[in-house]
């Protein structure tokens, strides 16, 4: 790996005794052996990583831990969000027993936003919880999925279905990761980045505006930067509500469109930010019609994700929109049958629980999403 070289930046995650930090530089993998050994966290470890990741990273996690007297293995599953399923997780069970991992042992999820989510998911439910460290190796699990710690996997009928709350011990956000991350993948991630903008900062957002082609470029400056703002407004969000009872819910903006879109269409067609960044322009175009976001604002939003070469809409026969309309219902902020809706009032404030009625969402769906 090339280094970058920054100097590291830990971000707190405050939530009294679940309380961890994210760590974000350069040069990490290396040391994740170390910080493992700084938290506490003794004997055998699962590295839990996929087809595309562990050839280029597993070795240099394993060797980090056994040189910090850990006795690790690795458990390998297919790229792809098809590896986010039960058959996944009794997959990884099924392992975890034949290598006598106990209560003291613990898993590292090592790739992007399916590994960690699985990984989660596992060490949450494996003898009723373990703990368990994130080692997110693209941009939308660093600034996103990583952080927080929403784990579970999806169902045929929709995503993110099964799951639980279980906070890692540890993020550890090695930006070299980056150099490995093919484009499709890196401007996927940059969807929830604009996210971040939309929702809480103003700034962030004009920065995003401004600075497409070196982020584009993937200037390290810069990306030290986005990765680091990133998790300091989810950080910020999450300890004010850890599990979504309230405010953590804006998190969700463009995810009840885009989950909708990703179940219809069989966990493969979009990377899961290519199916929020179409997502986020459906909010947007109901904020305007819903919460007086203004006219030049959602044409900012809508251009913003042009500007980085995300999908910006999708055309979908009429079989298909009753499909996206029914995977919407089974959204976890659907409330007795209503779909809630996290809608914009100007780009940096948003409100959540916002009702939006199906006969009025099915009406609009072509001008929402196309």
């Amino acid at each position: 790996m090339t280094s970058i070289l920054f100097q590291m930046v830990n971000v707190p995650v405050a939530l009294g005794s679940r309380s961890y930090s994210i760590k974000i530089g350069s040069g990490l993998l290396p040391q994740t052996g170390s910080f493992c050994a700084e938290l506490n966290l003794v004997g055998k470890c699962a590295i839990v990583t996929d087809s595309a990741v562990g050839p280029l990273y597993g070795e240099v996690v394993a060797g980090s831990l056994r040189g910090a007297g850990f006795d690790p293995f690795i458990i390998t599953v297919p790229a792809g969000e098809s590896s986010k399923s039960l058959k996944s997780v009794e997959d990884c069970y099924n392992q975890l027993a034949a290598h006598r991992v106990e209560r003291k042992s613990f898993i590292i999820a090592l790739g992007g936003g399916v590994v960690g989510d699985l990984a989660g998911f596992v060490a949450a439910t494996y003898l009723r919880g373990i703990p368990f460290v994130q080692v997110p190796t693209t941009l939308l699990a660093q600034v996103d999925s990583s952080v927080g710690g929403k784990v579970g996997v999806n169902l045929m009928a929709g995503k993110n279905l099964v799951g639980a709350f279980h906070q890692p011990q540890l993020v550890v956000c090695d930006l070299d990761t980056f150099g490995t991350l093919p484009q499709r993948e890196f401007r996927a991630g940059l969807s929830e980045v604009i996210k971040y903008g939309i929702i809480h900062d103003r700034s962030l957002f004009s920065l995003l505006e401004n600075e497409a082609a070196a982020v584009l470029e993937r200037s390290p400056e810069l990306l030290a930067k986005l990765v680091a703002r990133s998790c300091e407004i989810k950080a910020e969000v999450v300890s004010r509500d850890e599990t979504e009872t309230s405010v953590r819910a804006i998190l969700n903006f463009g995810h009840t469109i885009g989950h909708g879109l990703e179940a219809i269409s069989g966990y493969g067609v979009y990377l899961h930010g290519e199916a929020i960044a179409i997502g986020q322009i459906a909010a947007a175009r109901i904020s305007a019609l819903k919460t007086g976001l203004k006219e030049n604002e959602l044409k900012r939003i809508e251009a913003i994700f042009a500007s980085y070469g995300l999908p910006t809409g999708v055309r979908l026969k009429e079989d298909k929109k009753e499909k996206l309309l029914a995977a919407m219902k089974l959204d976890k902020k659907v409330s007795s049958g209503v779909i809630k809706f996290v809608l914009a009032k100007s780009i940096g404030e948003v409100e959540y629980g916002q009702p939006v009625e199906e006969a009025w969402l099915s009406e609009r769906m072509d001008s929402l999403i196309a």
